[in-house]
């Protein structure tokens, strides 16, 4: 999915977890506490998800779980975007910037593909134009559409100029994967210069990882690594107290927290990028008045929706821009909880008997539940909320790409995406022009203060308008079985590195 949207399934009514929480601080390499024995090198690794990829290819619409799997596993960059959201370089060596800011010349590094293919600037050009290209709806491409030409200097050097100068330029180059230029279709395949092979893909049940042996890099602590996929939460928590699974990749109820803990797992908290969103199709009335949408925005009590989806764990935000970005400010209360606002900002937009509209929900994760306590809060307004429960690839069909819809729920996981605002495309029709020139100009800024204080402005603006409302940012929560290490602590857009897993 073009902006990487997080597929999970909770089936269980909301419950409100009782026990408390185990916080496991992690090391460079990962949370995780000591194993009572040595680590096993050869090891498989069995990690039980509920965000299995719709497609192997990043550039069609994987979802979320391409990432998960694949970016730094399978599929390197350029650059590699750590697990605290800092600019490693990866497949480029070096690298030298004109004075100009719009020409960056890349030296690779040796590596090979996985097919047996040594990797050349061939295969960067061809991936860099694939991915902007026009059948992509890769995440990125947007930002990425700055670049003007790309080509190969000679076999291990690259030479990219942009139209205008792009501030996130390397840090936007991380999630690009670099492929062979000659492995034809990707969507059901893989080949890239990761640690790992791809073994084996069953859609709907696993993906299996093979330690690559010709990896240029160091060897993963681990023998190899399975996605295991659960369509039911509750499967999945059986899955890893069974010992069927080692680790889950992302645990969506709380109320299973106590169970774990008291059977000697580890809970492993870190930061969360993924904003739970009830996006408006600004396209479409009433939702083209900013007041009927600031009337939404304060007629749902998000404290209580955050306590009742999640124990409290998790943040109220009040914009697209969490705690971890550097250009957050604490809107969460900008637009406040507050029904006899929303029913004076609906009778000034012309609705003083409130109207009718439909959400389209997502049938993964929360967003159903999360529907029905949007459905209760509204009503109390006046306000008639239709719920209409779709499947993940009707939502891609309907909402993202025919746009079809007056509002919808959707997790957005990325970092750094306020961009999408800038956007009058975009699935949720935003269109300010303030904010599209503020954004052009940060990404242009000569400085970080400076592309600091235009997003900011952007923030604010967005945050003003209740382009969408934010609901809650996402606590980002892992269990892990005894004597594994190594989990990544984090959850910046579904990254996931593997490789420095281990288990006793």
């Amino acid at each position: 999915m073009s902006s990487r949207f997080r597929s999970t399934r909770l089936g269980a009514a909301i419950a409100v977890a009782t026990a408390g929480l185990l916080v496991l601080a992690g090391c460079a390499a990962g949370g995780g506490s000591a194993p009572s024995g040595a680590a096993d090198p050869k090891a498989e690794i069995i990690v039980g998800s509920q965000n299995e990829p719709t497609n192997l290819d990043q550039i069609f619409g994987g979802s979320s779980g391409v990432t998960e799997v694949f970016t730094g596993n399978v599929y390197e960059g350029l650059f590699k975007i750590t697990d605290d959201a800092q600019v490693e370089p990866l497949l480029a060596s070096e690298t030298e910037v004109s004075d100009d800011g719009l020409t960056y010349t890349f030296t690779l590094r040796d590596a090979t593909f996985h097919s047996g293919k040594a990797l050349t600037a061939d295969d960067v050009v061809y991936s860099l134009q694939r991915f902007i290209g026009e059948e992509s709806i890769a995440a990125r491409k947007r930002q990425l559409s700055v670049i003007d030409t790309v080509s190969a200097v000679d076999d291990s050097t690259v030479a990219v100029t942009l139209k205008q100068p792009s501030i996130s330029f390397t840090y936007n180059l991380g999630y690009v994967w670099i492929v062979n230029a000659e492995a034809g279709d990707l969507t059901t395949t893989a080949d890239g210069t990761g640690p790992y092979t791809l073994a084996d893909y069953r859609k709907g049940d696993s993906i299996s990882l093979d330690v690559n042996p010709d990896y240029w890099g160091d060897a993963p602590a681990n023998g190899g690594v399975v996605y295991q996929y659960f369509a039911d939460p509750t499967a999945l928590n059986n899955a890893l107290l069974t010992g069927a699974v080692d680790l889950v990749t992302s645990q969506s109820n709380p109320d299973s927290l106590g169970e774990f803990e008291s059977a000697g797992f580890q809970i492993i908290e870190g930061t969360s990028t993924t904003k739970e969103l009830l996006a408006f199709n600004d396209r479409v009335a009433p939702f083209t008045d900013a007041k009927v949408r600031k009337a939404i925005y304060s007629a749902i009590d998000r404290q209580k929706l955050l306590e009742a989806i999640w124990d409290g764990r998790g943040q109220l935000i009040g914009s697209m821009v969490p705690p971890s970005e550097p250009w957050y400010i604490d809107l969460a209360n900008n637009n406040p909880y507050d029904p006899a606002l929303s029913e004076q900002l609906l009778t000034e937009a012309g609705y003083p008997a409130g109207f009718a509209f439909s959400i389209k929900t997502p049938d993964s994760g929360v967003h159903s539940t999360v529907a029905e306590f949007l459905k209760s809060e509204l009503a109390k307004v006046g306000v008639t909320v239709n719920i209409d429960i779709i499947t993940d690839d009707q939502w891609y069909q309907q909402v993202y790409t025919d746009k079809d819809f007056e509002a919808t729920l959707q997790g957005h996981v990325n970092d750094r995406d306020i961009n999408f605002y800038g956007n009058p495309d975009f699935y949720w029709g935003y269109d300010n022009a303030d904010v599209q020139q503020w954004l052009a100009a940060s990404e242009a800024a000569g400085s970080v203060e400076e592309q600091t204080s235009l997003i900011r402005q952007v923030n604010q603006q967005i945050s003003d308008d209740a382009a969408s409302v934010w609901l809650y940012l996402n606590p980002q929560l892992r269990v892990a079985a005894p004597g594994v290490t190594g989990v990544p602590e984090n959850g910046l857009n579904s990254l996931f590195y593997v490789y420095g897993i281990q288990k006793a």
